[in-house]
């Protein structure tokens, strides 16, 4: 159960990054001239919502670990979940070498959460 905790907060962390990106490509951005528009900008609201409930997961789950397991976990995750979804969903670039670096990162993140009793 624990770890779902940590799978939401990667999850909800890449999906705040996305919506934030989206947010600022298919609309007008928070704008002072154009309140309508910046109040009506759903994927950046819905971005914000997912940073707050990303906070209270990774709040929750400094209850449950370690902090040297719980802030790289979510922070790596994430990096990993949003370059796939920047790949796939945006087209952006992704070369072996960012692979053999996201790679790289989650088992880094295997290494420091793997316990040896």
């Amino acid at each position: 159960m624990k770890w779902l905790i940590l799978l939401f907060g990667i999850v909800s962390n890449a999906l705040a990054s996305v919506l934030i990106k989206v947010s600022i490509t298919s609309k007008s951005f928070l704008s002072f001239t154009n309140i309508k528009d910046s109040l009506e900008n759903w994927p950046f609201w819905l971005g914000i919502f997912f940073y707050l409930l990303t906070f209270l997961l990774y709040t929750w789950s400094l209850s449950k670990f370690p902090l040297n397991i719980a802030h790289p976990t979510i922070t790596t995750g994430s990096v990993a979940l949003v370059a796939l979804i920047s790949f796939f969903y945006f087209k952006e670039s992704l070369n072996i070498l960012n692979m053999i670096g996201i790679i790289l990162v989650i088992i880094g993140v295997f290494l420091i959460t793997f316990k040896m009793d």
